[in-house]
């Protein structure tokens, strides 16, 4: 049984190659997790998200790294809330890049996701982002995939300038803009 979503089509010269792996502990993360997927999709990146549980369905994950290297994915991103260790356990199996993606929830609404995703014992690094930064876990992503893909790090400036271009307007501008927009 396959519970991975459809891996995304781009245009770039490797769009049929699923580069990213995108891994979450729940079902119940999807909301958050598709937000990477997305962000990914917007730089022409392939990616797919898997449902795989560290603690629940551990021989899901091994399973999922070993299609991982077979596939040539090239970054793997694990995102998961609570005990958080998903992305541990992945950087444990691989030596590919791991960006940890700390979800909120529970009572200390992502706090103990963060701890757990981020103190990792020397050797097995994972890069952290915020709670919830679905965007960054996909742009460092993208980061990473740019040092080997020149058409990623273009797709990356083409969008540093497009956020830029969004901020350098005066507040009259932008209150007009949110306003046409609101208005629809």
């Amino acid at each position: 049984m396959n519970e991975s979503t459809d891996s995304n089509q781009t245009s770039l010269k490797h769009a049929d190659k699923v580069l990213v792996g995108i891994l979450t502990g729940s079902p119940n993360d999807l909301p958050t997790v598709v937000k990477v997927r997305d962000t990914l999709t917007e730089l022409g990146i392939a990616s797919e998200i898997v449902v795989a549980s560290a603690h629940r369905t551990p021989d899901k994950v091994l399973a999922y790294l070993d299609r991982a290297h077979r596939e040539g994915v090239q970054v793997l991103i694990g995102c998961a809330g609570v005990a958080a260790h998903l992305a541990g356990v992945i950087a444990g199996h691989t030596r590919l890049p791991v960006i940890g993606l700390p979800l909120s929830g529970g009572v200390m609404s992502g706090l103990d996701a963060l701890l757990s995703t981020v103190q990792m014992p020397p050797g097995v690094p994972v890069a952290t982002v915020a709670v919830d930064g679905a965007k960054n876990a996909a742009m460092l992503a993208a980061r990473i995939l740019a040092l080997k893909f020149p058409e990623i790090n273009a797709a990356l400036e083409a969008a540093a300038k497009k956020e830029r271009a969004r901020y350098d307007q005066t507040a009259d501008e932008a209150l007009e803009k949110f306003k046409v927009q609101n208005s629809k």
